[in-house]
């Protein structure tokens, strides 16, 4: 098992895992209306089954080399995650997604876990092109992408029906170059 401290603030980022899905559950009743606004992750795990039938399908992809699951933890209580929704290295391309309970918003924990997952996926991994994917409403999660150095691809009018309300969707990327060169110039 690894944790991977970042900063040094007391948060890290470590795997998270079907044993795990206790402390999960728990993260999701506390931030579960913050994070259900545009996440539809708050509604897929309501009682310690589902829940570790959820993190027990990114176990599986991460054996299958096609996506990954991180926790965020803040002196040491969960409260949010980062991860490769979906993880392609024959095509070099990836989905990285997020999200993080309301008391833990502000402090730029999902912008620095991102870095490491990005970092990872293009040094280590070889991807070329990473993609986020978020609602136009959800300004917090574009502000991230933004932070990150991603280009507005475009907008995918009205493609995500959640909660009975259908969402554009926003789609961002950075290109491994693009990646590089910015690491380079300290941003």
């Amino acid at each position: 098992m690894f944790a991977r401290a970042l900063g040094d603030d007391g948060a890290e980022l470590r795997p998270l895992e079907p044993w795990h899905a206790g402390e999960y559950l728990a993260h999701l009743a506390r931030g579960r209306e913050y994070i259900g606004r545009y996440v539809a992750l708050a509604d897929r795990a309501t009682d310690l089954a589902s829940a570790t039938a959820f993190l027990q399908s990114y176990a599986d992809k991460a054996a299958a080399d096609s996506g990954r699951l991180y926790g965020i933890w803040a002196d040491g209580v969960l409260v949010g995650g980062v991860l490769f929704r979906t993880f392609d290295t024959e095509f070099g391309t990836c989905e990285v997604g997020c999200w993080l309970e309301e008391a833990a918003v502000g402090r730029g924990l999902v912008t620095r876990a991102m870095r490491v997952l990005i970092d990872w996926a293009v040094e280590q991994r070889g991807i070329h092109r990473v993609e986020w994917i978020a609602s136009s409403s959800n300004t917090a999660s574009i502000k991230v992408a933004e932070r990150l150095g991603m280009v507005r691809d475009g907008v995918l009018r009205e493609s995500y029906p959640y909660r009975g309300v259908r969402h554009d969707m926003e789609v961002w990327s950075v290109l491994a170059g693009e990646w590089r060169k910015q690491r380079a110039s300290g941003r």
